[in-house]
């Protein structure tokens, strides 16, 4: 079934943003103070764009992603400050109404574990049909749509398939499953939250290359929020890397990983497995814990980390400073780190 048959309006080519993140601030909520643990991020997904978000686990990534559709934990959990605009809409401002309008229709999300986001007593149809029906779908197109995701999405027997329940399935059949119910409505945004993380390596690359396959044939934006930075290498045009709850570096994908302008993404990097890695070679660690994003000090959050760091680095945190084609919060460009 075809966007237009669904009522929906094909993803749109130009140069503004479709979605945009300005000074985003998220923290938690207390009577007399607030502490934030996501702080000012400004990010933008064009139409059509794949975006991937990496960094360590307590990056701020999950939140970040949560925080476009208003599906953070409050309390205690809120978005403190900044905006968040899809197609050129104030989504903060929405009522919940309007934002149930674009959850699914618009924006969909895919989430790292299928069983906690399936109801276990409900069959496959059931969740898919339910899912199309609150966007206004008739019910025999509903369930013809039904059909037709799941055969989308490479399930074999779509006809068994949608009669399961979810504890009849493999994980990669559910989170096939969870792609075919994101699908389902077109959305002009897929936000994918760690979705490959509980998949052994060949589900891994079958639904990585899925998602691939559906973005170039629909032209859906992809934001792809991963820790494995060998994921976003294949599959994403932009990269924003996260530490402490920030940006910390943002840029296209091959500049970024041929020379990376921040430390911590040097170290992501350095800590993978190359073609000259040996058999059971011990992998490069980064050295350290990464700091509590809710109590941190002066100065750059990775200093303590950083083979570069200087004075400078313990009294002052850096903005993101244009670096080419990309940005980084570091006080020293690449050509400076062995000085």
């Amino acid at each position: 079934m075809s966007q237009a048959a669904l009522g929906m309006s094909p993803p749109e080519a130009g140069g503004e943003p479709l979605l945009a993140l300005r000074g985003v601030g998220i923290g938690l909520k207390r009577r007399r103070r607030s502490s934030e643990i996501v702080r000012g991020v400004d990010l933008e997904v064009f139409p059509g764009e794949k975006l991937g978000i990496v960094g360590e686990s307590g990056s701020g990534k999950t939140l970040t992603v949560l925080s476009v559709l208003r599906l953070l934990p409050d309390p205690p959990v809120r978005l403190l400050r900044g905006q968040i605009t899809f197609a050129g809409r104030d989504l903060g401002a929405m009522d919940d109404k309007a934002l149930a309008r674009v959850r699914g229709a618009e924006i969909s999300m895919v989430y790292q574990d299928p069983m906690t986001s399936l109801n276990p007593l409900l069959r496959v149809r059931t969740q898919i049909v339910e899912t199309l029906r609150a966007h206004g779908v008739p019910r025999e197109a509903a369930r013809a749509r039904c059909r037709e995701v799941l055969a989308q999405v490479g399930l074999q027997g779509p006809e068994r398939v949608e009669r399961a329940f979810p504890h009849e399935l493999s994980g990669g059949m559910l989170q096939r499953v969870m792609i075919a119910m994101a699908l389902a409505v077109s959305p002009r945004l897929l936000i994918a939250d760690e979705p490959t993380t509980a998949l052994d390596v060949t589900i891994q690359q079958q639904i990585l290359e899925l998602v691939e396959d559906i973005q170039s044939r629909t032209g859906m934006a992809v934001v792809w929020v991963t820790h494995d930075l060998g994921v976003v290498a294949r599959i994403v045009d932009q990269v924003v890397v996260m530490y402490a709850g920030r940006v910390v570096e943002k840029g296209p994908t091959r500049p970024l990983f041929a020379r990376p302008n921040h430390p911590y993404t040097q170290a992501l990097l350095g800590s993978l497995p190359h073609r000259g890695t040996r058999h059971r070679q011990p992998l490069t660690q980064i050295g350290g814990s990464p700091p509590d994003p809710a109590h941190l000090g002066r100065g750059c959050p990775f200093r303590s980390r950083c083979p570069y760091a200087f004075d400078r680095c313990a009294e002052e945190e850096p903005p993101l400073i244009d670096r080419g084609p990309g940005a980084a919060a570091c006080w020293k460009a690449p050509s400076e780190w062995e000085k």
